[in-house]
Order: structure tokens, then C-alpha cells, then sequence
């Protein structure tokens, strides 16, 4: 007998218990001053304040990371931490190496690092350690490395194409894939959606504490809000477990998306769609910034549109954005002139001179 997919197979799934929600609290545990201890106050204060959500899960992450490698060590006082021993965490992430045998990103690493220069001065501020030892460590240097040049429309395309849509999972997945190449939204800002955030007259969302706890407004074109119509109508209704929920995509226990998981569904799309570079939502973000900018959009736009703080940020797109510069190439290199085009070289002239 052939396995369930989609829906039907997923309804099995109703009525459990929440799998994708809060999970318990992992970090190493520690008496007050100690390493592990003191981090809770750490995050606290993270709170107080005012980082976002993101921001301290990610410290966090990094952090338990780092108590990690103390345990193995023994290390548990503060007070024993040297610079050398800091320098030694920072060999071992350097030396670290994933399941898939690459490395830690650059930017990785200096997230971890990094918060463990933020946490040793918070250490020192509370007074439980003398001196930072993490105050001279040197953070890697930024890579300056173009991104992977953006899918192509047909290639998008093809990934929108990917989810069954005679199946209510599939509507939702395309609902999702279709918002990320329309609104060039952040998976964790989709992951947060309400559905009172769409303004169906006006067309678009409303972001709420998107990266660096700031809100904007995003447009969504009239495929992406056809799509969503359509989850709305015919699929939200069958994954809505809790009547008061607000979130406006729904996983088949009718939650909340975690956003590694939404990462995965769209790499599984990108790869059923036989791009063999791969990718993920932000390839899907990428390609929408891209294309919006070939096709003659400002700059300042796509920033407004990406919710990037800085031009900066916003530039590295012109240099994967190679359609106006063939353009221009093509109008103005003499080589390509209308005229030198058209005369071929004499076959009697004196290829040598």
C-alpha cells in the first residue's frame, strides 16, 4: 500500500502534543557565579535591554556553544578564563568542521566570538570576574565574497511550480514560496506573520520587529496575494487547531513555523526544482532584490524593501546584477558599436600590422 502524503498524511498529526513550540531549556546548568550559572542574568539583561527575540536566542546558541567547550575542559570559574584560553576556543572554532565537511562560515564565527567578548564584559560589569581576558581578543576578519548569482526568473520559476497544489500543504507552501519572491521577507519575519498583518486592500504586510526590532511595510504582488487568498480559504481552515490562533501560516499541528524548518522547506524546493547550486529563502530574497533592480527599481528601494539599515548592505546586489551591465556594455563598447559590428575585418588586410 502506497505511504500518505501531504495533508492526509500529516492529519495523523493533529491532536498531539506540541512538537514545534519552546523547547526546553539545554544549556549547561551551573551554581550562581559560575560560567554557566551567570548566563540566564546575561540574557536577562539582553531583555531589559530591548534586543530582539532573534538576538538573544542567537547569544544563546553561541553561548551554549561555548560552555560546551568549558565542560570537556573542566572549566567552570570565570576567574580561571585566560586570553589564551579564549584564543584556544577560537582555534577550535576555526578548526571546526560540520557534517558535510566545510567549515564554519567567517560570519559564524565571529557571532560566537564575538558574544563571548559581550558576555565577559557583562562578567566584569557585574563584578564576578577582576578583568575581561576577552577585551584584546581579535575577531576574523569579514570575508568579502560575492553571493551566488541569483536564480534566474524561469529558474524561480520552476521552484514556485514545485508543491502539489491539489493538496492543502501544497497551497501553503506555495502561498510561502510565492510571498518570499514577492515581498523579499526574512524567514523568521514570515515565520511571524499574523493574519491580521495582511491589508488585502492595500496589498501589503505588516512587519513587526523584523531584524533589529524595527517594523516596515512590504508590498505583495498579486500572485503572492492570490496564493495566500487561496491558503487562507481553503487550507488554514484544516490545520487551525486553536480557534484563537493568530499565525497566519501553519504547520500540520497547527502552529507556529520554527524557521529552520520553513529553511528546509524551501531547500527541498530549490532541489526538487533541479538547481543544482542549491539555496534557500534567502536565495528566493536574493532573486527578488536582483530581478527588482535589473528591472530599472532604485536602489533605496530594494533597502526599504529588505529592511537593511545600511546602503551598504543593499550594494552587494549591484555586483551580482550583471543584465544593465551588459546593457550598457552592449551600447557603448566600441567593439560592439552598430557599425563595427556590421563591417568584417578586410580578408586582404594585414592581420600583422
Amino acid at each position: 500500500m502506497p505511504r500518505k502524503k501531504g495533508y492526509k498524511a500529516s492529519s495523523r498529526l493533529r491532536g498531539r502534543e506540541n512538537r514545534g513550540g519552546n523547547q526546553a531549556d539545554d544549556l549547561p546548568q551551573g551554581e550562581a557565579g559560575t560560567l554557566a550559572g551567570e548566563v540566564p542574568g546575561y540574557l536577562r539583561n539582553l531583555s531589559v535591554l530591548n534586543y530582539s527575540e532573534n538576538t538573544i536566542e542567537g547569544r544563546r546558541d553561541a553561548l551554549k556553544v561555548f560552555l560546551l567547550w568549558c565542560e570537556e575542559r573542566s572549566i567552570s570559574d570565570p576567574k580561571a578564563i585566560t586570553k589564551l584560553m579564549l584564543e584556544s576556543y577560537q582555534r577550535h572554532l576555526w578548526r571546526w568542521r560540520k557534517k558535510n565537511g566545510k567549515p564554519l562560515g567567517v560570519s559564524t564565527q565571529r557571532g560566537r566570538i564575538g558574544t563571548v567578548k559581550d558576555y565577559f564584559t557583562w562578567l566584569m560589569r557585574q563584578n564576578h570576574i577582576p578583568a575581561n581576558p576577552a577585551s584584546e581578543l581579535q575577531m576574523p576578519r569579514q570575508e568579502k565574497r560575492l553571493p551566488e548569482q541569483a536564480m534566474s526568473l524561469n529558474e524561480v520559476q520552476r521552484v514556485l511550480n514545485v508543491p502539489d497544489v491539489t493538496d492543502p500543504l501544497g497551497i501553503r507552501d506555495r502561498a510561502m514560496l510565492e510571498l518570499f519572491y514577492s515581498s523579499a521577507i526574512r524567514r523568521s519575519e514570515l515565520a511571524k506573520l499574523e493574519v491580521t498583518d495582511l491589508n488585502h486592500d492595500r496589498q501589503v504586510f505588516q512587519i513587526h520587529k523584523g531584524k533589529g526590532n524595527k517594523d516596515r511595510v512590504v508590498p505583495v504582488g498579486k500572485n503572492a496575494l492570490h496564493w495566500i487568498m487561496r491558503y487562507l480559504d481553503e487550507a488554514r481552515p484544516l490545520l487551525l487547531i486553536n480557534a484563537h490562533e493568530r499565525t497566519l501560516f501553519l504547520t500540520s499541528y497547527g502552529e507556529a513555523f520554527n524557521p529552520d524548518v520553513i529553511s528546509r522547506m524551501a531547500s527541498q524546493a530549490i532541489k526538487d526544482a533541479g538547481i543544482e547550486r542549491g539555496g534557500s529563502c534567502h536565495a528566493i530574497r536574493h532573486a527578488c532584490a536582483t530581478h527588482m533592480l535589473e528591472g530599472g527599481a532604485d536602489i533605496r528601494f530594494i533597502q526599504q524593501l529588505l529592511g537593511h539599515v545600511k546602503l551598504e548592505t543593499t550594494a552587494i546586489y549591484t555586483q551580482v546584477s550583471i543584465e544593465q551591465l551588459k546593457a550598457v556594455h552592449a551600447k557603448t563598447h566600441p567593439a560592439e558599436s552598430t557599425s563595427a559590428a556590421k563591417k568584417p575585418p578586410s580578408p586582404d588586410s594585414d592581420q600583422d600590422a
